[in-house]
């Protein structure tokens, strides 16, 4: 089983106007809502890819109904924590005239003490050998940055693996823990590293010193270029296919559920990053928030083309 965790997870809506104008009224010529939160984009594309997946995470108030009833919606099964408050909403306002953008992300209900004990609870009472668990997004207000380090150390001493996708000091904190897998892009690379990262042997050895601090494997997310993974004392550059782009919000995320995909399947690393880069590119072709199907991510993981990187 897959199961993801995501902190912080919001109402996305999006509104598309002409042009983005200040000091007057925008009138919105299409609108949509999604699941939003790093956690719940990896469960929809998973669930795109016919794979099953339970959403662990916080949930409040009337938002957050909406986000259960929406994920139950889609097929995905849900586990939240309940705490007061409001589930967040993050606005973006869209130009469909010149690819500019607003987004405005609220920073979420304040999490208790008592509210960490039940989701680590939920936890230990859910952690398996050999299921796989994305941790996944920022943290909320009121939960420590060592939080996702301690649920690595729980979640691994059952046998389970974890997937790592955070930024900023969670990200630093939690490397020590020791997870499977971590994804930073290559600005998140450098930041952790004070290395560059304009070439791939940089990148190789951003990855590596990131390893260095714990994780097994390192993924370096790098855009539209597709991704660099260090495994085993050995690199891989993952391009990605062109394609017409859409929206490319939460392509990342599309890309940890293509890997972990992979993973579970018994995928090797590279293998896996071939399809979380197919899977990504599928993502980033879509309109809104919208995630690709499986259909698409068959069609593009025949063009992904995966090179060894030598350092």
């Amino acid at each position: 089983m897959i199961f993801t965790v995501t902190l912080n997870p919001a109402v996305d809506r999006e509104l598309t106007v002409a042009d983005i104008l200040f000091n007057t009224v925008l009138r919105a010529s299409e609108w949509r809502v999604d699941c939003g939160g790093k956690g719940f984009n990896v469960a929809r594309m998973l669930k795109s890819l016919g794979t099953p997946s339970i959403a662990l995470g916080f949930a409040a108030g009337k938002s957050g109904e909406m986000l259960q009833e929406m994920l139950e919606g889609l097929g995905i099964d849900t586990e939240f924590i309940w705490v007061g408050g409001e589930t967040r909403t993050n606005v973006s306002i869209v130009s469909n005239e010149n690819d500019r953008y607003v987004k405005v992300n609220e920073p979420g209900p304040t999490i208790a003490e008592t509210d960490l004990v039940q989701l680590e609870y939920k936890i230990r009472e859910r952690a398996r050998t050999g299921d796989w668990w994305v941790l996944a997004g920022s943290l909320p207000p009121g939960v420590p940055e060592n939080f996702y380090s301690e649920m690595i150390k729980i979640i691994q001493s059952a046998g389970a693996r974890v997937f790592l996708d955070t930024s900023e000091a969670a990200l630093k904190q939690s490397c020590g823990a020791g997870p499977e897998l971590v994804k930073p892009n290559d600005e998140e690379a450098r930041e952790l590293t004070g290395l560059p990262v304009n070439t791939p042997a940089e990148i190789v050895a951003a990855g590596v010193a990131i390893q260095k601090t714990g994780p097994e494997n390192v993924v370096i997310s790098l855009g539209k270029k597709g991704a660099l993974l260090v495994s085993e004392g050995r690199a891989w550059l993952a391009s990605s296919p062109e394609i017409v782009e859409g929206n490319p919000t939460g392509a990342g995320d599309s890309m940890v559920a293509g890997m972990v995909w992979g993973l579970s399947q018994g995928d090797s690393m590279p293998d896996a990053l071939c399809k979380g880069i197919a899977c990504g590119a599928a993502t980033a072709s879509q309109n809104g928030t919208a995630v690709g199907t499986l259909e698409q991510v068959k069609e593009l993981l025949e063009k992904v083309q995966l090179s060894e990187v030598f350092s």
